[in-house]
């Protein structure tokens, strides 16, 4: 059954694939967070995505073209999930959206971080990390640089600062340097 267009507006268009509330975040955890099994995605979303609907995401962005499934060898049940070439060009409309969120609704650091490397690294960064993600999810030659390890670090080191003496009291804070309390 063919699914009726609205309109053949691109932005429309790029709304019907991508416009739902979890989609982008499911392509988010296997772009950022190199989560490629159902049960990495469930488990350590950070928004508590419900089994049923990550399931419902994923069978879909199988289907439109921005993921693919291959079976995981160590487990016949189990599946190992890819972006595809159309999902890894979506890495600038990501950083925008990213840069955006980060001035507007007024993100947490911790959860800002990768979109602040992103938008400082522009580009040339953005290039680079999609050069590295065809070699994750495409098998093409794997480049010198990991801006996913970059990216990946900063994150753990945002999510985790180290706890800083407070001078008059002898306690250790954890609250990162924005004023936000990580989770």
């Amino acid at each position: 059954m063919k699914k009726t267009r609205r309109s053949g507006c691109p932005i429309n268009l790029t709304l019907e694939v991508l416009g739902d509330r979890w989609s982008l975040i499911v392509i988010r955890d296997v772009m950022f967070g190199n989560r490629r099994h159902y049960g990495d995605l469930l488990r350590l979303s950070e928004e508590r995505i419900a089994s049923n609907i990550l399931a419902d995401r994923l069978a879909r962005l199988v289907i439109v073209g921005l993921l693919s499934r291959t079976g995981d060898p160590t487990h016949k049940q189990k599946g190992i999930y890819s972006l595809t070439e159309a999902s890894i060009q979506l890495v600038p409309l990501l950083a925008h959206m990213g840069a955006w969120g980060r001035k507007h609704p007024l993100a947490s650091r911790e959860f800002s971080i990768r979109a602040e490397l992103l938008e400082k690294g522009g580009e040339r960064m953005w290039k680079a990390f999609m050069t590295e993600l065809r070699g994750i999810h495409l098998g093409a030659p794997a480049p010198r640089r990991s801006v996913l390890a970059e990216l990946q670090a900063a994150f753990a080191a945002a999510r985790h600062p180290r706890s800083q003496p407070n001078e008059k009291k002898g306690f250790t804070s954890s609250v990162s340097p924005d004023g936000f309390h990580p989770a």
